[in-house]
């Protein structure tokens, strides 16, 4: 039996409906809570001014005069696509602008874990740096910032993570989720309050007359707009007004071929047209490759292919990004299918699963841990924390929750009503990740599903379709197809259109494995469809004539022929 599957609520106000726009986007838009084409302006001029980021004045500053004192500096990064990105970002323009002696750093998850550790801080030490930079990390990195000013070394803090109670003692904070803070997108990522910083450091050095003591023109930043698109995409945060601005214009770069080598060198080991890239390509096809290198490895491969300025030498790294990205592939498929194992052992309680869900094995992969937790949210619609062996005595867990759940909210409830249960723990509303010792796992498991259960007020959480309706035949063409491409950028907070409906199934197979290929039909309308990884023991079906589907209208490229094709997230057959 299909599920209710909701309809998003669209309410087409008179500005929309004057503006032109086709009748099916009005209500598109409209659904995601567009009241005004102002909203739909995305040119960069409507970007937020830098002066309303607290303190990217003070940062602007500060990095002038390390630029003029000719300072050394180090960047320390995070382990993920957004750090990448923000760390390459850091890293080349603050050379462009003119400064000598800038070098990053990126901490091995395995052996030092997140952040501006003091160990972190101990090897950048032995560069003598006059300034340390976090990108993407540091606003509870409060012991490494103390023992870098215990060492002399000053710190600026850029990061976009949710703070604690105190803030770290740095030199310099910008972070829009900090207080005092009244920056208006508080959904920039990493790479995105990097860019803001750079920002104000380019108005300050001119306002100096930098520039023109070196000889130089200032920097275009807009160049950089690529790496701002990546992470953006890649870290999964809110594509508000702002970082729809930043994301549309770094794909608009990606797409002209003025993207960098590396970005365009990732697209081509994953055999992707980059002219053609979207933001779900992004997410999906350079925003894991360059992740693989943080999980299995060391990213220092992902922000080197990133700053690479030919395609000659950024090949040979986006190859060896696409060939860890293959190898974690395989064990995620093994970690899932042990995960899968383990729920199907589960002692059910009355009410069937637990409100949330703790999964350990001493042989999991520290690095894959937050993949399968996603996968297993994807599964069972239950907040998830995976947990993998630290050594030492230590497991480090990555959690996904739900819309209607808070996680980092959730941990801090356990860590305050558990006093010493969670050693360390941050994240945001839908990702957190936290350590603890391995003798306290049950403990943890007990106190996070209590939690849960008592902030979704006992009330099990159920799989949610949500569709912005049904299409009619008319509107299957490859001229919506292609409208609706343009209309993005879609992410995360701006969700890619999915519709709903009944179809009457005239012929399927299985191709490339797992992907069902579907030849359907709907009031007199022939239509090419495919759903990814199937479930095997369900599809294909010879008994199923009909099926309800959640699907989105893409386009399917064959032989330079392009025609619409459905691409159906969730299938269930009717008869």
């Amino acid at each position: 039996m299909p599920p209710e599957i909701k309809q998003r609520p669209a309410r087409i106000t008179s500005a929309l409906a004057s503006s032109g726009l086709s009748p099916l986007l009005q209500r598109i838009y409209a659904a995601r809570g567009i009241s005004d084409t102002q909203a739909l302006d995305l040119t960069l001029g409507r970007l937020l001014p830098p002066g309303q980021l607290h303190r990217a004045d003070e940062a602007a500053m500060l990095l002038a005069d390390a630029i003029e004192g000719e300072a050394r500096v180090v960047v320390v990064g995070d382990f993920d696509a957004d750090g990448a990105t923000s760390c390459c970002l850091a890293v080349s323009v603050l050379r462009e602008m003119g400064l000598q002696e800038v070098s990053y750093l990126v901490p091995n998850r395995f052996e030092y874990g997140y952040g501006l550790t003091p160990e972190i801080v101990a090897i950048a030490a032995e560069r003598a740096p006059d300034l340390i930079i976090t990108v993407d990390n540091g606003i509870a990195s409060h012991d490494g910032v103390m023992a870098a000013q215990s060492a002399g070394i000053s710190v600026l803090v850029t990061d976009h993570h949710l703070p604690g109670d105190t803030l770290p003692p740095a030199d310099v904070i910008v972070n829009p989720n900090q207080p005092r803070c009244t920056f208006p997108s508080k959904s920039l990522a990493g790479v995105g309050v990097m860019f803001y910083v750079l920002t104000a450091l380019r108005a300050e050095l001119r306002q100096r007359g930098w520039f023109e003591l070196i000889g130089r023109d200032a920097p275009n930043l807009g160049n950089a707009l690529d790496l701002v698109a990546l992470g953006t995409v890649a870290d999964v945060v809110p594509l508000d007004h702002n970082n729809r601005i930043l994301v549309d214009a770094g794909l608009k770069r990606i797409r002209g071929g003025r993207g960098r080598p590396g970005i365009e060198a990732l697209f081509e080991v994953a055999g992707r047209d980059y002219r053609q890239a979207t933001s779900v390509d992004l997410g999906f096809v350079a925003g894991p490759r360059l992740n693989a290198a943080g999980r299995l490895e060391d990213m220092s491969v992902g922000i080197e292919c990133l700053l690479a300025t030919s395609t000659a030498s950024a090949r040979p790294l986006a190859q060896r990004l696409h060939d860890l990205n293959r190898e974690r592939r395989d064990i995620e498929q093994n970690m899932q299918d042990e995960a899968l194992d383990q729920l199907s052992h589960f002692e059910l309680n009355e009410t069937g699963l637990p409100f949330a869900l703790s999964l350990y094995d001493p042989a999991w992969h520290q690095g894959v841990v937050g993949i399968l937790a996603s996968r297993i949210r994807e599964r069972y619609h239950r907040p998830t924390i995976v947990f993998a062996d630290a050594g030492e005595g230590e497991l480090k867990g990555s959690g996904r929750s739900l819309p209607s759940l808070h996680i980092r909210d959730a941990l801090d409830r356990v860590a305050t009503q558990n006093p010493g249960l969670v050693t360390r723990f941050g994240g945001h509303a839908m990702a957190a990740g936290l350590s603890l010792a391995t003798n306290r796992l049950e403990d943890f498991r007990r106190a996070f599903d209590h939690v849960v259960a008592e902030m979704l007020g006992h009330q099990a959480p159920a799989a949610e379709f949500i569709s912005d309706g049904a299409l009619s035949s008319p509107e299957f063409c490859l001229e919506n197809a292609e409208m609706l491409a343009a209309a993005g950028p879609w992410g995360q907070g701006f969700p890619e259109p999915t519709f709903d409906g009944q179809f009457t199934v005239v012929e399927q197979r299985l191709v490339g494995e797992k992907h069902l290929k579907l030849r359907l039909e709907s009031g007199g309308a022939a239509l090419d469809a495919i759903a990814f990884n199937v479930d095997l023991g369900i599809w294909p079906n010879p008994a199923t004539n009909s099926i309800q589907a959640l699907y989105r209208l893409g386009i399917n490229q064959y032989r330079g022929d392009r025609s619409p094709q459905l691409v159906i997230s969730e299938l269930w057959p009717l008869h």
